[in-house]
């Protein structure tokens, strides 16, 4: 699954996998990004490599000042 998003200006990012409990599965970024547009990859795999199963899955997309949540279906 690819998830693309577009900062304003640079800034410190957090993007979270969670699965339909509300259990954090993995941490795909946690770090600095430059302006502009940008592209995470999650392969379906948790913070310890590994594989979790088909359902949904929320990302979170945490920012200065905002916050942003989507809905995924992860299929296999």
């Amino acid at each position: 699954t690819t998830i693309r998003f577009t900062l304003p200006a640079a800034e410190r990012i957090q993007l979270a996998i969670y699965d339909i409990q509300g259990r954090r599965v993995a941490t795909l970024a946690n770090e600095e990004y430059s302006v502009g547009m940008h592209e995470v990859v999650w392969q379906g795999r948790d913070d310890s490599g590994r594989a979790v199963s088909s359902g949904t899955y929320f990302y979170r997309l945490q920012r200065e000042g905002s916050t942003e949540t989507k809905k995924m279906l992860l299929l296999k």
